[in-house]
């Protein structure tokens, strides 16, 4: 069992931070854009949206409850990243004393990273589902699986949110146009991503 657990486990952790499929990493560094520490509590509830998403439809993808097309699944991911670098651009530029605070925009994002989660989960369960084999069970692997997900989604966020404190406060660059920054790189590489994936 513990075993089963740890194999799991690291195969979630890889899976959500692994440089060479990008596209989830991408995405989590768009959702914390705008953030700093000190809205940890509102980047939390944004985290778990996310998660809660993600999470119900690994398990019902995983169980094969839900069945959809891994070619549209994998078009419909950076589609989720280019909507969410856009939104923080929008945001920054309509409402740039409003980044990262409750308000209508910051409800709109909650709602977006429970929607948006579910289609990533739909992701994660396409590998889930290769790498499970002859698995007799798939409770424990799947439960492993979504727990060694969090473990990277959170490394990826201290990350963004390291690195951002550091070029805001060390760089003294303006949190707006840090926001502008990483939102930009994050919707030109989703775009890159989407235009690679269409089918020709």
């Amino acid at each position: 069992m513990t075993s089963t657990f740890a194999v799991y486990l690291h195969l979630g952790f890889d899976h959500i931070a692994d440089l060479g499929a990008y596209d989830h990493i991408l995405f989590v560094v768009a959702l914390s854009a705008g953030y700093a520490l000190t809205h940890w509590r509102h980047l939390l509830v944004l985290v778990t949206a996310f998660t809660v998403g993600h999470s119900v439809t690994l398990a019902l993808a995983t169980l094969r409850l839900v069945s959809v097309s891994s070619t549209l699944v994998e078009i419909l991911i950076p589609i989720t990243i280019l909507a969410t670098g856009v939104f923080n651009l929008v945001e920054t530029r309509t409402a740039p004393q409003r980044l990262g605070r409750p308000g209508r925009q910051q409800h709109v994002k909650y709602a977006m990273a429970l929607f948006f989660g579910l289609i990533h989960g739909l992701g994660f369960s396409t590998f889930l589902r290769a790498v499970l084999g002859d698995e007799e069970s798939i409770a424990l692997p799947l439960f492993s699986f979504n727990v060694g997900l969090e473990l990277g989604q959170l490394g990826i966020l201290a990350t963004v949110l390291l690195v951002s404190w550091v070029v805001i406060r060390l760089g003294r660059m303006r949190p707006g146009l840090w926001t502008v920054i990483l939102s930009s790189v994050t919707s030109l590489a989703a775009l890159l991503l989407l235009v690679g994936r269409i089918p020709r």
